[in-house]
This record gives structure tokens, C-alpha cells and sequence, in this order.
């Protein structure tokens, strides 16, 4: 499969990184990639990593110019002996696995992240970091996009959240430590989410989340998930996201 690179002396990166019938897989699956997904994606990444260049790192480093990239190249970012030792580059391969679950692919890694179950959700992700570089690899054009009733069907990406406006940011920000369902539970007041997400960040660690997420995120957890909590998931939907899992 013929790949385009936007810098000649890239060849050798690339023939690294499309090498074997794994990598070549992957390719031809970033080639149907939707950097908009991919993007929405990363929003479980943000709260402890940056992408432009130049940002400063985080509670985790940096991610500009990983994809293709040396592991463990954050400018000033303690890394963990671990992934220091995993080394190598980031080929394609190495980040599909490591995003699928971090602990099982580097053993020892600091990062607390469970991992993408879904496939899609990887290869979108993988995409959207690969436009995060000076030099981003350029693949084939991509196939037609799906109809706009293959999109209407989705799954629902949420989770047992309740869909409303905020949804989406909540679900990013909160899921990229622990399931939704957490959320849900909670029945806390307004001042009660406020403390909780200071509490998050003053002593879990959280990064904290940049505005106007952050006004969206307690308007979303105030309103839904309440003392009262009136949208606490019903035992039917908690049967129907097991079986989705």
C-alpha cells in the first residue's frame, strides 16, 4: 500500500513503521481513521496530557510528535524506569497495544489509564496524534465516509450517563481514571461536586480541567446527578451496558 510522507527523509521512519503484516493492518485501517472521533477520544487523555508543541508537560508528558516518535522523549518529564526500558520508538504497533492497556504492554508504567477496549476508539486516536508533529505521516485518501445512517446507528458512547448537554465532556474528563458508573453513584450537591473535583486534583492528582470544560462538567454533575440523583441508571440499563462490554 502506497504511503506518502510529507518530508523525503521519512522513508526510513515510515518502512519502520508499516513493517510486517500487523503494521500493514493498521495502516490500512488509519486510512478509514475520523480525526474528529479521534480528537473527541483524546478528550480522555487531556486532563493529564498536552499535543501542540512546546505545551508544558503535565502529570503525564507531552504528546507532540509521538506517533513514529522515540518512547520516553518528553523534554523534562520523569519517566518511569519501565517504559525508559521498553525504548525503542513508538511505531504503530507498540502504540495500538499500549493504548489497549498500558499495564499489560509496560509493566511498571506510571500511567494509570486502564486502556481503549475498542478498536475504533485506537485507530481514531492513533490518527488524531498523528497530526500532532512537525512531520505527520500522510496516508492514502481516505475511503467514502459511512452514510449518514451508518453513523445514526452507533452505540451510544456515554455509557450509563445521562445523555444532555455536558455528556460528552464529563464522560472524557471522568472516564480516563474510572467507569462512569462511579459518576453516577455520587448524589452530590453543587458545593459537593466542587469539593469533589478539588478533591481530585489536590489529592488524586487529577490535572486540572481548563475552562469553559470545567463550568460545563459541574453544570452537567449538579443537574444530573443530584442528591436526588434522577437519572441514577435503572437496573435495565445497567443490564444492557454489561452485555455491551
Amino acid at each position: 500500500m502506497k504511503i506518502a510522507l510529507l518530508r523525503p527523509f521519512l522513508f526510513a521512519c515510515i518502512g519502520a513503521l508499516s513493517a510486517g503484516p500487523a503494521a500493514a493492518d493498521m495502516v490500512s485501517k488509519l486510512i478509514k481513521a475520523d480525526l474528529a472521533k479521534g480528537e473527541r477520544v483524546f478528550k480522555k487523555c487531556k486532563s493529564c496530557h498536552t499535543t501542540d508543541a512546546g505545551r508544558k508537560n503535565k502529570s503525564g508528558p507531552n504528546l507532540f510528535g509521538i506517533v513514529g516518535g522515540a518512547v520516553a522523549a518528553s523534554p523534562n518529564y520523569k519517566y518511569s524506569k519501565a517504559l525508559i526500558e521498553y525504548g525503542g520508538n513508538w511505531d504503530l504497533d507498540r502504540l495500538d497495544a499500549f493504548f489497549t492497556k498500558p499495564k499489560s504492554e509496560v509493566k511498571g508504567t506510571k500511567m494509570g489509564f486502564a486502556g481503549l477496549k475498542k478498536e475504533a476508539d485506537r485507530v481514531n486516536l492513533i490518527a488524531y496524534l498523528n497530526t500532532k508533529s512537525d512531520t505527520p505521516i500522510k496516508f492514502d485518501a481516505p475511503a467514502e465516509q459511512a452514510s449518514s445512517a451508518e453513523t445514526a446507528q452507533e452505540d451510544y458512547e456515554f455509557g450509563v450517563l445521562f445523555d444532555a448537554p455536558g455528556v460528552e465532556e464529563t464522560f472524557y474528563a471522568c472516564g480516563a481514571c474510572h467507569s462512569e458508573m462511579i459518576v453516577a453513584q455520587q448524589g452530590l450537591t453543587r458545593n459537593g461536586w466542587e469539593e469533589m473535583l478539588e478533591w481530585m486534583v489536590d489529592e488524586q492528582g487529577m490535572s486540572e480541567i481548563d475552562e469553559p470544560d470545567y463550568s460545563v462538567i459541574l453544570e452537567y454533575l449538579s443537574t444530573h446527578y443530584g442528591e436526588d440523583r434522577p437519572n441514577f441508571p435503572k437496573p435495565n440499563n445497567l443490564n444492557q451496558t454489561k452485555e455491551t462490554e
